[in-house]
């Protein structure tokens, strides 16, 4: 089974291919809010307690089909992670590590529902909140399954290094081990002035 992934006015379009095995879960931490609020997007990317929905997969199960000039990326510091998205019309697309040796990606809800599909549709909430110390309001959403996640995306990596499918990446180019695009990386005042917004 395969649904779309795709941005929100539609220059991107590609298809996720049902992962076995995935993690759910939503994130609260400032540099979540921070990648929002980059792509002033924040209304709807975030919840109203400042959390990012996420779906954490292979990067294998991602293919573009068009539009794949209009991906971008950046980076909040130096050792950040990736963080990817259109420039189009700055649709989040997911977060990945730095090397693609390491398979993974955290796929953005808008990115899954800009199709009209709703994420409840697609996969279970998984009741996970991580980072929670970086909630908005009160009361704050509990801290759960955080050791829970780490363990299945070790997992995870482990077995993308062992069968060789951390090859397969729309992110990075094998060859070269360099991501597609060249990350953006904000300046130190840059970061400090989008920080204040969070």
């Amino acid at each position: 089974m395969t649904y779309p992934i795709q941005c929100n006015c539609g220059k991107v379009q590609g298809c996720v291919d049902q992962p076995k095995t995935i993690n759910r879960l939503t994130c609260y931490c400032h540099d979540c809010q921070a990648f929002a609020h980059f792509l002033d997007r924040s209304d709807d990317i975030l919840d109203c307690h400042g959390g990012t929905d996420i779906v954490q997969m292979l990067p294998k199960n991602i293919s573009f089909a068009q539009g794949t000039e209009f991906l971008a990326c950046m980076r909040l510091t130096e050792a950040g992670l990736l963080r990817w998205y259109t420039t189009c019309c700055n649709t989040p697309i997911g977060g990945t590590l730095s090397s693609h040796t390491l398979s993974f990606v955290g796929v953005v809800h808008n990115c899954l529902e800009s199709s009209g599909v709703k994420l409840d549709d697609l996969f279970e909430p998984g009741g996970v909140h991580v980072h929670t110390k970086g909630a908005k309001g009160d009361p704050k959403p509990q801290e759960s399954g955080l050791v829970k996640t780490i363990l299945r995306n070790l997992l995870m990596l482990l077995k993308a290094r062992i069968d060789g499918s951390y090859k397969q990446t729309p992110f990075f180019n094998i060859d070269s081990g360099m991501p597609v695009v060249s990350p953006k990386t904000l300046s130190s005042q840059e970061h400090e002035d989008l920080m204040k917004v969070v």
